[in-house]
């Protein structure tokens, strides 16, 4: 009998985790969440009689139309990019041209090009002819303004001459033609038209890091309101009488920033609206197209909130909402009237259905559903999360558990956004879904030096680069060990750009706390990383300096060699893998070198990806998928998570093509941490 009930509780052992596992929804195909999207990017022409979209036109995701009437199967290709996909577009005021911009292998040296998409297909391209409006090598086009009523013209930024500032142009679109109208030599970083395409105003950054708002006088510049580089203050847009300019701002003693009314002619404000909740930095105020009314403002809050200023409009509003329960409605493009807009639905587990809708009538077209192969029965909730840092700090973030598994004892993936000024904010992540479908949890945080919670939220991060930033993660991780819902010997780190230094920072500075990591395009040397920064982000350097650190300066230097997770590259123990795009010009290859040689020849485990067309992140899903494909078994091997062991030929061939063995890694570095860690 004893033998018998030993037995029993030996097999209750083996089974229940083989139950536990039948819970789990199948692995998805890694393609549904990586691969080539179907359809996206929907827009309708100003003028109501098109509808456009993304699709994949010879094997490159490119711009399709049909008239708005039309079954998508007479939709026909316009644009034919083969190199790389387009990422977005947008039509002229008149709806007779279509324009997008693209760079070379993700060098962010963007050009624009136009299409006629009424003439006839290119019998060699199968689409009309594309023409190149600005065809520059080197430089970056910034559209500054596409003015209602002179709809042939567009407002656009060149760096060809100075490659740190951008001089203005107007841009015919017929022609291609362009009329120098500022040369910028007092470091204008943006200018303002208003709706009659008058150039109204334009945005300066001091020296010192400052921001100006200047009124554009016939005779000069007129300086009419500022914030200092630890503040932020920026336009919005016109009023509906033309005359005053909409201000966000948190200037002075405003935390959360809220929206003003800025006159020009004399630089006084009127205070209109902030955060009701006092909660968050005001979210956006959203104007009609066709008469400049303001229809709403909104708040990012772990969802959108929308407060209306049109009320016909809300009732409008409020019916669509009341057709998608439990999901939010996103606004896309709209006809010059308003009769006709894009709208999209979508949830954390709804990545988007797209519909037409007439707000008159109160119609509702279905147009397609985005990644439709995609099963949404099989996703995980994405739900709010808050703990507590290191000094008691709360932060604010974003859990995913895997569906089908009990919270407890789980792998966890720590997904830090990039930025840093930058926040995770509620919906769909494609990502989160993704490790969550093969069984980690997933904590995507927003720590301090994050944007939407209020200046003293943001400059809680200043100077904190691995220090209490990187508090915030690691407390996050103690949070849900000390819960149970995490095996704290199985948590791993992936993150982007910030995300990936706050990675390379994770194994570097807190070495027992990760199993494995991934690194995407993450600086490891502060020094070397603001030393090859893009020369037009020169308006952004002194905001580095003060952020970051100032490596001009003596206790600045050596605070960014304290902060490099290259300084202590020797305390890696943690298995890494390192992703990084050749061209990326914000994060340069160097960076990812320098880390990669250093574990390599402390002896630890070290793997390397980099893509040869690609920039700061792969735009091109065939890159993604070679990424994913090794980072799934890597996670697996380390922390334990499900694995699709399957490699379709032609990503497994991309994969061995970007794959760098280490040892041919040419970047050793050695930066000697400082005796004493500078304050601050």
């Amino acid at each position: 009998m004893k033998t018998l009930v030993l037995l029993a509780s030996t097999l209750a052992v083996l089974v229940a985790p083989l139950a536990v596992r039948a819970q789990q929804p199948p692995i998805i195909d890694r393609n549904l969440f990586f691969g080539e999207v179907e359809i996206s990017g929907e827009q309708i022409s100003p003028d109501g009689q098109f509808v456009s979209f993304l699709k994949p036109y010879k094997g490159t995701r490119n711009i399709w139309v049909k008239k708005t009437s039309e079954p998508f199967s007479a939709a026909r290709a316009v644009s034919a990019e083969v190199k790389r996909p387009i990422s977005g577009y947008f039509w002229s005021r008149d709806s007779k041209f279509i324009l997008y911009a693209q760079d070379a292998g993700g060098d962010e040296n963007f050009n624009v090009y136009a299409i006629d998409p009424t003439l006839a297909a290119d019998p060699v391209t199968g689409v009309p002819p594309t023409r190149a409006l600005t065809n520059l090598q080197g430089v970056l086009t910034v559209i500054y303004s596409v003015p209602r009523d002179k709809p042939d013209i567009i407002y656009i930024g060149l760096n060809d001459r100075d490659a740190r500032w951008h001089d203005l142009y107007e841009l015919r679109l017929s022609t291609g033609e362009k009329t120098l109208l500022r040369k910028n030599t007092e470091r204008i970083a943006g200018w303002v038209f208003d709706h009659d395409a008058t150039l109204r105003l334009a945005v300066r950054v001091t020296e010192a890091g400052d921001t100006e708002i200047l009124r554009v006088d016939p005779d000069g510049f007129k300086v009419i309101y500022s914030c200092g580089v630890l503040e932020g203050c920026g336009q919005a847009g016109f009023d509906a009488q033309n005359k005053l300019v909409y201000l966000v701002t948190n200037k002075g003693p405003l935390n959360l920033t809220e929206l003003e009314l800025l006159d020009p002619a004399t630089g006084a404000t009127t205070p209109v609206e902030s955060d009701p909740q006092k909660h968050v930095d005001f979210g956006g105020v959203i104007l009609s197209v066709a008469d400049d009314r303001v229809l709403f403002t909104q708040y990012q809050d772990n969802g959108v909130r929308r407060y209306f200023k049109d009320h016909a409009f809300e009732a409008q509003l409020r019916w669509l909402e009341s057709q998608f329960p439990g999901k939010e409605v996103g606004l896309g493009a709209r006809t010059t009237d308003e009769s006709l807009w894009i709208v999209s639905v979508h949830s954390d587990t709804e990545p988007g259905e797209i519909y037409v809708w007439n707000p008159t009538a109160q119609t509702l077209v279905h147009q397609y559903r985005v990644r439709e192969a995609l099963p949404r029965a099989a996703l995980s909730e994405r739900r709010p999360y808050h703990y507590k840092s290191s000094d008691g700090l709360d932060i604010p973030a974003y859990l995913t558990l895997p569906k089908g598994l009990p919270a407890a004892n789980l792998p966890l993936i720590v997904n830090p956004h990039g930025g840093p000024w930058a926040q995770e904010i509620f919906g769909y992540n494609g990502f989160a879904q993704f490790l969550a479908n093969r069984g980690y949890a997933v904590l995507q945080p927003n720590f301090r030096g994050s944007t939407g919670y209020g200046k003293a939220y943001l400059n809680a991060g200043n100077g904190e680069w691995g220090r209490k930033m990187q508090d915030d993660l690691t407390w996050g991780v103690k949070a849900l060990v000390a819960e149970g819902t995490v095996d704290r010997r199985r948590v791993g780190i992936v993150g982007i750009s910030y995300g990936g230094y706050a990675t390379l920072a994770g194994v570097s500075f807190t070495p027992d706390v990760y199993a494995a990591a991934v690194d995407i395009v993450g600086p490891s040397n502060l020094l070397t990383q603001i030393d090859k920064i893009p020369a037009y982000w020169e308006s952004f350097r002194k905001i580095w300096y003060t952020r970051v650190a100032d490596p001009t300066t003596e206790e600045g230097k050596a605070l960014s060699i304290a902060e490099s997770p290259l300084t202590r590259a020797k305390a890696i123990v943690t298995p890494l893998m390192v992703v990084q795009g050749k061209n990326d010009p914000r994060v340069n290859i160097r960076e990812s070198d320098q880390i990669v040689a250093a574990v390599r020849d402390n002896g630890k485990p070290v793997e390397y990806l980099v893509a040869p067309d690609e920039g700061h992140g792969y735009a091109r899903p065939i890159n993604n998928l070679a990424m994913v494909s090794a980072m799934e078994p890597f996670l697996a091997k380390y922390l334990g998570g499900r694995c699709q062991e399957d490699v379709p030929a032609d990503v497994a061939a991309k994969l061995k093509e970007i794959r760098v063995d280490p040892r041919t890694v040419n970047g050793a570095v050695t930066l000697k941490e400082p005796d004493a860690t500078p304050s601050k």
